[in-house]
């Protein structure tokens, strides 16, 4: 294996530990879950996992690092969110906040495993319709594919309709 982000080998050794059926892609650099999409045989955009970091705030100076997950063919409501998490305001980590909050990753490349980096993480349904759902690892070079239930398993994500 190439050299990734370690968040990489702490994802591959919790999916291995538990005994869940995964598949790795290394590939080619990619930005968006659309170029993504294109490096992973067998596997649609709907079936990637987008995994987004926002600060919510319940008060103008009372914010929070969460992580939003939903298919990577769907974007997220701003208003759905905000309803499911029960804030006044949120926008988007800049890419300097995402880097600090999960030791490194790139923004990209962030996998939807919140809990490895203490962030609230919170899964659309719509994430679950697929039996096998794949994801950026913790580097835009290295794609993880894991049944939905497993993964569910692994992360234990709060259920949110957030799109």
């Amino acid at each position: 294996m190439m050299a990734y982000h370690p968040v990489v080998q702490q994802i591959l050794d919790l999916i291995r530990q538990r005994g869940s059926w995964h598949e790795t892609f290394e590939h080619g650099e990619v930005l968006t879950s659309e170029q993504a999409a294109q490096t992973r045989p067998g596997y649609t955009l709907g079936q990637g996992v987008k995994a987004m970091i926002v600060k919510a705030y319940t008060s103008k100076s009372d914010g929070r690092f969460v992580m939003l997950t939903f298919p990577a063919d769907r974007k997220f409501d701003s208003k759905k969110v905000q309803t499911a998490l029960g804030v006044k305001n949120l926008r988007f980590a800049t890419m300097e906040e995402v880097t600090e909050a999960t030791g490194g990753v790139q923004p990209g490349g962030v996998p939807p495993f919140g809990n490895l980096f203490g962030l609230d993480m919170y899964a659309d349904p719509a994430i679950f319709e697929n039996e096998k759902i794949v994801f950026n690892a913790g580097d835009r070079k290295f794609s993880v594919a894991i049944k939905s239930a497993d993964w569910k398993n692994l992360v234990n994500p709060k259920p949110a309709n957030i799109i």
